[in-house]
């Protein structure tokens, strides 16, 4: 499993960002950052939701507290799940009737 420290650096290399420019992003020291990555220091909860912010994923990836994590690693379902969220209750239970009826389909269609 990987640590925070590591899914921070693919994360942040993913973006195509140097320590220093995170760094200057999150208002701190690019031995913060390089610290971080090491696992030799942890951040404090703001710090870490605006790492999240920042790297387009969620805290609880980086926290490793979701079993499918990539999925969360990916801002494009980031984005439809905070759109799907934004919407009335009702619509969003059309939505992924919607959604559950597609994959369902899809799995019969692998047997």
């Amino acid at each position: 499993m990987e640590t925070f420290g590591k899914k921070l650096a693919i994360l942040r290399k993913e973006k195509k960002l140097s320590q220093t420019d995170l760094a200057k992003q999150l208002n701190t020291s690019v031995s913060v950052i390089s610290r971080y990555e090491r696992d030799e220091m942890t951040p404090s909860i703001d710090a870490a939701k605006k790492l999240a912010t920042l790297l387009d994923t969620t805290v609880g990836y980086l926290l490793g507290e979701n079993e499918n994590a990539d999925m969360f690693k990916n801002p494009d379902m980031l984005r439809r799940f905070k759109d799907i969220l934004s919407f009335p209750e009702d619509k969003q239970e059309h939505i992924l009737f919607a959604i559950d009826s597609m994959i369902k389909a899809t799995k019969l269609e692998r047997l």
